[in-house]
């Protein structure tokens, strides 16, 4: 079932982020049904550096061709700001559609963008982001690539506003809505009760961030079809690697770690090694 056929379906779409193909490969082993592929974690894990629009087009386009290459789960990979004008959204999304993606994310922040949940953001046109979204949709191959809308205008001209925008967003055909970091259960729910009926939406749970943290099943009974966790595993890896290091430099041995670790033969189980050796020897002489 494609990506637009599930989101037909009653039931909310939960996608993790992922910053590779290592923790892609291992989303999908959990059962996900569709992955996030998130710019602000491939800017923390490829730079350790802020989502502050440091991130080119190419960098995240090789990165969802190793994730693509590696699980077949649907991926939803962010787009930024589509890297420019109209003209660059189009080559932003092909060479992402290329490169795997299955719906893509494009933003009406200015550029240099930032994290949705970082103060200082700014907002292009309507009328700008009205023709980049046309733009992306012009530029798809095929009907299954999907366009995902985001406005960032909450924070800069109020939620009424964003909901404006969201509007316009829809009529110039994006697939779906994502209005970014509403500031109370009470703003998601009128988020939902202004374009629920327009198209699928989606909610992005930042730990620590904006919006408050709510579950899947609560957010489907507000009325999103899609719910995101974009930057947990990011936060959950950085955590667990800090108390690594500092136990590794305090005990010189990884023995007080050992029961929060995998070993050789459980990670090379968890990434395939044995299924890759033997699918080799088939091709022995």
């Amino acid at each position: 079932m494609g990506l637009r056929e599930r989101l037909a379906k009653p039931r909310i779409v939960l996608a993790p982020g992922v910053c590779d193909a290592f923790t892609a490969a291992i989303a999908a082993d959990a059962g996900f049904e569709a992955l996030y592929v998130s710019g602000a974690a491939i800017a923390y894990t490829r730079l350790g550096r802020p989502d502050i629009g440091l991130v080119s087009m190419s960098e995240v386009a090789d990165h969802v061709t190793r994730i693509a290459d590696r699980v077949a789960t649907p991926l939803i990979v962010d787009a930024d700001t589509g890297y420019g004008n109209a003209l660059n959204v189009q080559r932003t999304v092909r060479a992402f559609e290329r490169a795997g993606a299955t719906m893509i994310q494009l933003e009406d922040q200015t550029f240099p963008k930032r994290c949705g949940h970082l103060d200082g953001k700014g907002v292009v046109p309507a009328a700008e982001m009205v023709g980049k979204i046309r733009a992306a949709v012009d530029a798809r191959r095929s009907a299954d690539t999907l366009i995902l809308a985001r406005t960032d205008a909450v924070a800069i001209e109020g939620l009424e506003a964003a909901v404006e925008r969201a509007h316009a967003y829809a009529e110039a055909g994006a697939d779906a809505l994502f209005v970014e970091a509403p500031r109370t259960r009470e703003d998601l729910a009128r988020v939902t009760a202004a374009l629920g009926g327009t198209r699928p939406l989606l909610a992005n749970m930042v730990e620590g961030g904006k919006t408050p943290v709510l579950s899947a099943p609560e957010l489907e009974a507000i009325g999103f079809r899609i719910v995101i966790f974009p930057g947990g595993i990011v936060r959950a890896l950085a955590r667990t690697a800090r108390d690594y290091y500092a136990s590794l430099a305090s005990a010189r041995t990884t023995e007080p770690f050992r029961d929060r670790m995998l070993d050789l033969t459980g990670l090379n189980e968890l990434i395939g090694t044995p299924e890759m050796l033997a699918l080799g020897k088939r091709y022995d002489a």
